[in-house]
């Protein structure tokens, strides 16, 4: 039951990451593999911006929560808009392993550029959600189940950004959009699709569901270094292909 309750919660952090990389395939067809470093930077950037809450004094932990949340999502999506600028338009139109060596490339740059600005060394934060609920336990006391604070709001989170994406993608005006860049990007655009900006607004919003499962494996784990963002970006495309990539 614990390992259970603990892979639920990683498995909803995966599947966060793993959206990004869905859409992204869906609309242009490509593997973005620098996806997972991005998800590393955004959990910096949430660590950043913790510690500087507790610099000026802010310790109301919502507060916290708030300003992390939203600077990490702005960050971190303006930093996947990077990578579609620099890495996919140009090569739109090249053959496919173009745009695929060009991401693996991000992918190396992203790493290299936080480890020279925070160094090799893990960083670990100290949490300021703790404690939970007892489940259940052993009758002799020795092993207890517990769910955490932190996982039901990782919980939480996750199924209300998956909803809240499924009903944008199937329901508004730029779901549209990307459902017809989809299918063909061409005729698309030629029925008044913007499809720069399409596929510029995906890469942001991929990189701003990144950016919350960063904050919340800061908020989890409290343990970062710049290497995390490719394992997880592994699992994270893993758990695309099983799901359904596209």
């Amino acid at each position: 039951m614990q390992q259970l309750i603990n892979g639920l919660t990683l498995g909803s952090i995966y599947g966060l990451i793993a959206i990004g990389y869905t859409m992204v395939y869906g609309i242009i067809g490509m593997v973005n593999f620098a996806h997972g470093d991005v998800y590393m930077i955004g959990a910096f950037q949430a660590m950043i911006v913790l510690l500087l809450c507790g610099t000026l004094g802010i310790s109301w932990v919502p507060l916290q929560l708030l300003i992390m949340l939203v600077v990490a999502i702005v960050l971190t999506a303006a930093y996947g808009w990077t990578v579609e600028r620099i890495a996919y338009r140009p090569l739109r139109g090249a053959p496919r392993l173009a745009p695929l060596i060009s991401a693996i490339g991000m992918s190396i740059v992203l790493q290299n550029y936080v480890q020279l600005l925070q160094g090799p060394r893990p960083k670990p934060v100290e949490p300021i959600i703790q404690g939970g609920y007892k489940l259940m336990s052993r009758s002799d006391g020795t092993f207890v189940v517990q769910l955490g604070y932190m996982q039901i709001i990782i919980f939480l989170i996750t199924v209300a950004l998956m909803a809240g994406f499924a009903l944008m993608i199937s329901r508004t005006t730029l779901g549209r959009a990307q459902r017809a860049c989809e299918q063909d990007m061409k005729m698309a655009s030629l029925l008044g699709v913007n499809v720069d900006r399409t596929i510029s607004l995906t890469f942001v919003m991929g990189a701003g569901l990144a950016a919350v499962a960063g904050m919340m494996v800061t908020l989890y784990w409290g343990n970062n270094d710049f290497y995390m963002g490719f394992i997880a970006g592994i699992k994270a495309f893993t758990a695309a292909v099983l799901g359904g990539i596209g």
